[in-house]
């Protein structure tokens, strides 16, 4: 069995290798770049500005662990995620790739950027800052939590329940693309590892690593109408990253590369480029 040894926080820690589940974009041979998805997400939500940024490099987009069709794990915090992505990288012998995360993968790649600086280029964060979160999720997980995935008959079924909870109809149809049918049963099921998601949500809400510093170049993208950066924290964010620059994208919230992807692409190639 293969395992990968990382240094973290001054001591050697082991874990089990771990496939993450990819998409690549573009040619090979040019400057690779990885997308890292946020927190219920997929790869597949990021395929439009993977396709876009793949004219000019070479994109892997990833499914991180527990998401999507990655594996599912009971170990689920930044320091683990940070290093499936280091694993990634060696593995597939990226030559220090840049980095873009959004939400969830945004705080996955600063954790990265902070520990394990030799391994990528430039890091482009969106929406979402280096601190800690209040949590807002406790109706999604209550709604997902309602669907029975082994008596479910229909995605309709399962919309119907979604209908009975306090959420907009983008974040129904988000948790509704979690859902799939089991090869080996012919049962639905849910694509996220649900139990050990809601277990360790406080650690995704969390930011523990204020005494560290990345001197990269950094990029923060924020949606103009999400508050998930606070203009008037910047200088607090610049602690930690000395070399960022803020960039808004007009008319988007917080899923930043759906509500305006054209505006949102020409934003990070030209930052990329410089």
């Amino acid at each position: 069995m293969n395992i990968f040894s990382f240094l973290l926080l001054g001591r050697i820690i082991f874990t089990y290798k771990m496939e993450l589940n990819f998409k690549m974009y573009g040619n090979p041979l040019s400057q690779e770049l990885l997308i890292l998805h946020g927190l219920f997400g997929t790869l597949d939500n990021w395929q439009t500005v993977a396709k876009a940024l793949s004219e000019n490099y070479c994109v892997y987009a990833l499914d991180m662990r527990n998401h999507g069709r990655s594996p599912h794990s009971d170990e689920f915090n930044y320091a683990v995620m940070a290093a499936d992505v280091v694993e990634f990288i060696s593995e597939k012998g990226l030559r220090s790739p840049h980095i873009i995360g959004h939400s969830m993968g945004g705080k996955v790649a600063m954790q990265l950027a902070l520990y394990y600086p030799d391994y990528l280029d430039k890091l482009v964060v969106v929406d979402i800052a280096p601190k800690t979160y209040a949590g807002h999720h406790d109706e999604v997980f209550k709604a997902m939590f309602a669907i029975d995935v082994e008596t479910l008959k229909s995605r309709a079924e399962a919309e119907e329940i979604l209908n009975q909870h306090d959420l907009d109809w983008a974040t129904k149809q988000f948790i509704l693309k979690n859902l799939s049918i089991s090869k080996e049963t012919s049962r639905y099921e849910w694509r996220v590892n649900l139990p050990v998601i809601h277990k360790n949500y406080a650690e995704i809400l969390s930011h523990n690593n204020q005494n560290r510093l990345y001197q990269g170049e950094t990029l923060f993208v924020k949606g103009e109408k999400s508050n998930y950066i606070l203009p008037e924290e910047w200088s607090l964010y610049q602690q930690q990253f000395p070399r960022a620059v803020l960039k808004t994208v007009s008319n988007a919230g917080h899923w930043v590369h759906a509500d305006n992807p054209s505006e949102f692409i020409t934003i990070v190639s030209d930052w990329l480029e410089q």
